[in-house]
């Protein structure tokens, strides 16, 4: 509750929450979340890895394109809600011709929420890659069908006049799950799909990272600060204040922070372990947890207001009075 007014400023501190992690719509997180912690996380608080792709709806509102990742339909129904009205699935893919991975039968549940369609005859223009794919050899299958075709699943092999675009929106390698080590996450199925692509053309296909700590995930990331802080002021922003960024994973919290500019602090409850020595992104500061953390956000900036107010303040009263 520091966040929300127990703290030292006796006011409410914005903040957002921005996770590479995703798979649902935002709205459905934060009810969840909103439950868990006892007070309330607006939508326009959160930022999961898929959020961005909310900016590139405009060019793909009418055309296929096939989305990836999360379990069963969950991620075309996030899709649609965002606005993409004609999104696919590697199961709808299935459903329509189970030969095009035959190692693989899909459940009864699978089958009864596949959306029908003939992709001999729907072209897809471009794949997103929402969330971690559950079934990485159909999808590689389908996403390599696809490139090699321009767009048509079981079409010629062809160099396009369009390239499918190609977006993913989680770069991280592994993940912290309930397991003791670290398991693998969409980074490594991207690294998976070029390895067969590579293999299969003699090269590796282009493609879009969104994500920590991509720098068009933190600018998306602070515009939507930008936009919270409008909302709580009731007015436009003139100038941004110091943005902390509270993370446990070097490679994407801390690097991410860092290129941004803004101030980061590493936790020891998440992926970073200092028992495996010193992180390789520095940060400005390392704490025990989250709550620790926001404490020395709060502390740092109080510090320095009191230091403005001994030092800037008296020099600035001086030279309007010499005015």
């Amino acid at each position: 509750m520091v966040l929300e007014g127990d703290n030292p400023l006796k006011t409410k501190i914005p903040y957002i929450l921005l996770t590479n992690g995703g798979g649902i719509d935002e709205s459905e997180r934060c009810r969840r979340l909103s439950k868990e912690l006892s007070f309330e996380i607006k939508p326009t608080q959160y930022i999961q890895a898929h959020t961005i792709l909310k900016t590139v709806v405009h060019k793909y509102t009418h055309t296929p394109v096939l989305v990836l990742g999360g379990l069963n339909d969950d991620i075309r129904k996030v899709a649609e809600s965002y606005g993409f009205k004609h999104a696919y699935t590697t199961l709808d893919v299935k459903a329509w011709n189970p030969s095009v991975w035959p190692f693989y039968d899909l459940t009864p549940d699978e089958r009864a929420r596949a959306k029908p369609a003939d992709f001999s005859t729907t072209p897809i223009q471009a794949v997103f890659v929402f969330h971690d794919p559950r079934n990485w050899a159909l999808d590689v299958q389908v996403l390599c069908d696809i490139i090699q075709s321009g767009g048509i699943v079981g079409g010629p092999y062809k160099e396009p006049d369009v390239p499918v675009e190609l977006i993913f929106c989680n770069p991280d390698l592994i993940w912290r799950s309930d397991f003791d080590r670290p398991r693998l996450g969409q980074g490594a199925f991207r690294e998976a799909f070029q390895a067969v692509f590579r293999a299969l053309t003699g090269r590796t296909y282009p493609y879009t990272q969104y994500g920590k700590p991509t720098a068009a995930t933190y600018k998306f990331a602070e515009q939507v600060l930008r936009d919270r802080l409008t909302e709580i002021q009731g007015g436009p922003v003139s100038q941004m204040p110091q943005v902390y960024m509270i993370g446990d994973n070097p490679e994407s919290d801390i690097a991410g922070a860092n290129a941004a500019g803004w101030d980061s602090v590493l936790v020891q409850t998440g992926v970073y372990d200092p028992a495996n020595g010193p992180p390789q992104h520095r940060p400005t500061h390392i704490v025990y947890d989250v709550e620790e953390a926001v404490r020395y956000a709060i502390d740092r900036e109080i510090q320095r207001m009191s230091s403005w107010r001994r030092h800037d303040a008296p020099r600035l009263e001086r030279s309007f009075s010499e005015k």
